[in-house]
């Protein structure tokens, strides 16, 4: 079995980018380019507010862990995961030990999300991933997690199905060729674009220019904005688009666009 090696790994959360976008994700681990937006930032602060929650906590027969670093060297991938929970497991099941915890337990993702369900299965790959990585590397049967989303207020429970480990396996390859192939694809317009950060970059309306968007915007800071903030003023180039350990972490991008709390739809 191929086993990739850890300088190879991929951030999670390029997953989610990769089925919403396959040229957002493109622009955000080729091209190296970042932006924010009212909803990327309403993102990174739900995370923020996670977080602050603190690392671990008990719940009754629950135990939880926030920012867990995720890794899965059979399907080249790493990242954190907003939330794991631990939940007593059934006298019957499977499960795993837990240290200073008596039984077995069963370990449960769940990801934060700043809006709502969305038609692609974006986050639910990405939810899945973070299982995968957690099987790989806890060597136990993750059989569901759960989408916690901002706007609604709910939780969306997600089963870890046959069909979409397969998807979420697919991806995976999919999004190591498409790093592999530094090519980045023609700009398509769709609805979706309007809530996209990276709008600017992409430029969708002008079927997108025949050289890289990163070097594009160069030339047009360079040549209209010499020592001016520029037109996009919270555009950024990232120095770098491989994950670094089991952190996920990604050169000079902000948190939200490191860890697997990236939401496409925002990140655009």
């Amino acid at each position: 079995m191929l086993m990739y090696a850890e300088d190879d790994l991929l951030p999670i959360s390029a997953l989610q980018h990769l089925v919403f976008c396959e040229r957002q994700c493109a622009l955000i681990h080729l091209e190296g380019l970042w932006a924010e937006n009212p909803l990327t930032v309403e993102g990174r602060h739900l995370h923020e507010k996670v977080d602050e929650q603190g690392p671990s906590e008990s719940r009754g027969d629950i135990r939880i862990a926030r920012s867990l670093p995720l890794r899965c060297l059979r399907l080249g991938l790493s990242g954190k995961a907003d939330v794991v929970e631990f939940h007593k497991a059934d006298a019957d099941a499977p499960g795993i030990r837990l240290e200073g915890a008596r039984g077995l337990w069963v370990a449960f993702p769940v990801e934060y999300k700043r809006g709502r369900p969305k038609r692609e299965r974006c986050d639910e790959v990405q939810l899945c991933a973070q299982a995968l990585c957690l099987e790989e590397m806890l060597k136990t049967t993750i059989p569901q997690g759960a989408l916690f989303y901002g706007q609604t207020k709910r939780r969306l429970e997600v089963a870890f199905t046959p069909n979409l480990r397969n998807e979420t396996e697919k991806t995976a390859a999919r999004l190591h060729a498409l790093i592999a192939g530094r090519i980045t694809p023609k700009a398509s317009r769709q609805p979706k674009c309007d809530n996209c950060s990276l709008i600017h970059a992409c430029l969708p309306d002008n079927n997108a220019p025949e050289k890289s968007a990163a070097s594009y915007l160069a030339s047009v800071f360079a040549e209209t904005h010499a020592g001016g903030p520029g037109p996009w003023p919270y555009l950024r180039p990232r120095s770098s688009l491989r994950a670094t350990g089991a952190s996920g972490s990604l050169g000079s991008a902000p948190r939200a666009a490191e860890r697997d709390g990236q939401e496409g739809k925002s990140a655009a």
